[in-house]
């Protein structure tokens, strides 16, 4: 086998840190833009990420790692390939070196969170609850090290001594590790508390490997200048920078900041090329507004509830428009070449009633959809509950879904992105073909207004579409926990 055969050199590097919800692929790409030289992706559990299927995306030229419920866990592309490392989170090292081998090819460097303090991760006997198991930690390291052809590094914090910090460092490096990055603070310590330079000054004199120093955004990096000073202070190799970047990730810019409306719609763009979830773009916008979340512009943002809406917001309507004729185009492009009975959905279609529909959440009220307009429908007429049959064309990886109801299927001729789309548009065939209300705005039934929500093309993985306004909420809540202790970013950041 061999063992870390592609190298990636982490001595005097810009590193954009793994955080939670921010590392997705939109902000690792605007990163490199503006002068990183390695980006780390957010911490993914590994029992999460051994679900993942691996699929060749055509439409974006991407390749996304893809759980069962069709969720995109982690999506990257060529442009990235030999710079971004991937972060896991793990306890167990025949599970971490599994996920290793499913990503290696197509990531630049492997990392394990041994620093995150967060109860998430902690319960699972994951970030920093290695810290207190240093047998644990060298077994996962050396697995990884030698097990995988990629380098093998991992991020913790400093322990209570500096004698006991320095010891376990010692033993981490032992296990053949290609660098550590270390933040400078304890682990119960938050972002108010001082970085402890002197402890990664001491690591990094004690080391033979390259010392990342990380923890610098609250007391010393505002600009890119800063980022060398605080490289200098703690002695350390290279510089990872997490609330910094994600306030506006242009802090890797050797001519300095640049304007915050220019570097969100450069991450917009990103978003909507490479077809992020609404609620995360949302999300790291909202990151970067911070106090001018009351703005005209942040209130705008507050309320949008998909791509098209945030693009509206920021005066990209067009680029969101130009961006999905281009991506239909190229769906169009592939089905070309399919044979006809692979477009089909199912084995046999007659009898289905067909229409070409589509379902937009802007022509119905925030608490209906068509699926609980027939749901209801259905039990007032005491029959069984609608049956979906959803399936994923594989060479464009857009959705279709038949509806059964009453013995007879109903089906849209139009596939979509998403499995909840796919049914909403099946669920408009059945009710448009029986003549009933389907909830559009001005016919819905006030029964219905009683009923929780149904989310139709929210990812239910993502913390910010369990509700349909706490995306919006999270934008401001999350600012109030960064100041309390950066309750919303992983381990470092």
């Amino acid at each position: 086998m061999l063992v870390n055969s592609l190298s990636l050199c982490y001595h005097n590097k810009l590193i954009l840190a793994p955080m939670v919800r921010v590392g997705t692929l939109p902000m690792r790409l605007l990163a490199l833009d503006y002068g990183a030289d390695i980006v780390y992706c957010e911490e993914l559990i590994d029992l999460k990420m051994l679900k993942c299927k691996r699929v060749v995306n055509e439409v974006l030229s991407t390749v996304d790692f893809v759980a069962p419920d069709d969720r995109v866990v982690f999506r990257t592309c060529a442009r990235e390939r030999n710079q971004v490392v991937f972060q896991l989170g793990t306890s167990d090292a025949e599970r971490a070196l599994a996920v290793a081998r499913l990503v290696e090819n197509d990531v630049a460097g492997i990392d394990v969170n041994m620093g995150c303090p967060k109860e998430y991760s902690t319960k699972g006997g994951m970030g920093a609850a290695l810290l207190s198991d240093p047998d644990k930690i060298e077994k996962i390291l050396s697995t990884l090290v030698q097990g995988t052809s990629r380098p093998v590094t991992c991020k913790i914090r400093i322990l209570p001594s500096l004698e006991d910090t320095l010891s376990l460092v010692k033993r981490i490096e032992k296990t053949g590790i290609a660098a550590i990055a270390v933040h400078g603070r304890k682990r119960e310590e938050r972002p108010q508390h001082p970085v402890s330079c002197e402890t990664i000054k001491a690591i990094a004199e004690t080391l033979s490997i390259p010392v990342i120093a990380n923890g610098g955004s609250h007391d010393h990096i505002q600009g890119y200048l800063d980022i060398e000073d605080f490289r200098r202070a703690t002695a350390a190799s290279s510089v990872m920078v997490a609330r910094a970047a994600m306030w506006n990730p242009s802090i890797f810019l050797k001519a300095g900041l640049r304007p915050l409306e220019e570097v969100m719609q450069k991450y917009i763009r990103y978003a909507v090329q490479y077809d992020n979830h609404y609620t995360n773009t949302k999300y790291c916008l909202c990151q970067m507004l911070r106090e001018q979340l009351e703005s005209p512009q942040g209130r705008l943002l507050h309320a949008a509830q998909s791509s098209r809406e945030i693009c509206e917001a920021f005066g990209l309507g067009a680029l969101y428009e130009e961006s999905s004729r281009e991506q239909d185009a190229r769906r169009a492009e592939l089905l070309a070449g399919t044979p006809e009975e692979a477009r089909e959905l199912g084995d046999d279609s007659s009898g289905v009633i067909k229409m070409a529909v589509k379902f937009d959440r802007r022509a119905y009220p925030p608490q209906i959809t068509p699926k609980m307009c027939l749901l209801e429908w259905c039990r007032r007429e005491k029959l069984a509950q609608p049956v979906y049959e959803t399936v994923q064309r594989p060479q464009d990886r857009l959705f279709g879904s038949v509806v059964t109801v009453a013995e007879q299927k109903y089906q849209s001729t139009l596939w979509d992105k998403s499995k909840k789309l796919a049914e909403q548009a099946a669920a408009i065939v059945c009710l448009r073909s029986r003549g009933l209300p389907e909830g559009r705005l001005g016919d819905e039934s006030p029964s219905l207004h009683k009923r929780k929500r149904e989310a139709p093309d929210q990812d239910p993985g993502d913390p910010c579409t369990q509700d349909p306004a706490l995306a919006g909420e999270l934008c401001k809540k999350s600012l109030v926990a960064l100041g309390n202790g950066e309750e919303s970013l992983s381990e470092g950041r």
